[in-house]
């Protein structure tokens, strides 16, 4: 499944975010955001950070993502300012043992608590629906996460089973997008 057109889903503008597609120039802005002692641990199951390079390895990944998918995941900037505040969008997975379309958000942790998450996910659910096709998209977080748990309940996702990714126990969710749009 490919966006049936790309170029929509290059540059999607909500309320107060711009999503703009991930590149490999977006390394000098990202890499603060993922790295922040608060955030990390929320997204890498492992002991460490994740490093610049590590950072950089999934940045490449993502760009190749878009180039055969036409959709992927964008930088997220504040609107009004054009501060970079995270990451987030639709992308395959494979997590559950057969590609699906996964839904993914990292959100500056100035900004925790404000919905840029909820908001970003509503549109990219919307999206998911309206430009491919897409029937339903599968959400999974740490189990301590609760933040993003309470995002994807917030906006349709029903907790489905925990699952083992990247070594690790994760709590997984999915969206049936006839019910949640």
């Amino acid at each position: 499944m490919n966006a049936r057109d790309g170029a929509a889903l290059d540059r999607v503008i909500t309320e107060r975010l711009l999503c703009e597609r991930l590149t490999l120039e977006h390394l000098d802005e990202l890499s603060p955001l993922l790295l922040d002692d608060r955030m990390w641990p929320t997204l890498w199951p492992h002991d460490r950070p994740p490093t610049r390079a590590g950072i950089a390895g999934e940045l490449t990944s993502l760009t190749t993502h878009w180039a055969r998918h036409g959709f992927g995941l964008w930088l997220l900037r504040e609107r009004l300012t054009g501060v970079a505040v995270g990451r987030g969008g639709l992308e395959y997975t494979v997590a559950t043992g057969t590609q699906e379309i996964e839904i993914a958000w990292a959100i500056a942790p100035t900004r925790w608590g404000q919905g840029l998450a909820t908001e970003m996910a509503r549109c990219a659910l919307h999206l998911a629906s309206a430009e491919l096709g897409a029937r339903e998209v599968v959400a999974f977080t740490l189990p301590h996460n609760r933040a993003s748990r309470r995002v994807m309940e917030k906006t349709g996702f029903h907790y489905e089973d925990e699952i083992v990714h990247a070594g690790h126990p994760h709590a997984l969710y999915r969206c049936r997008l006839s019910e949640a749009i």
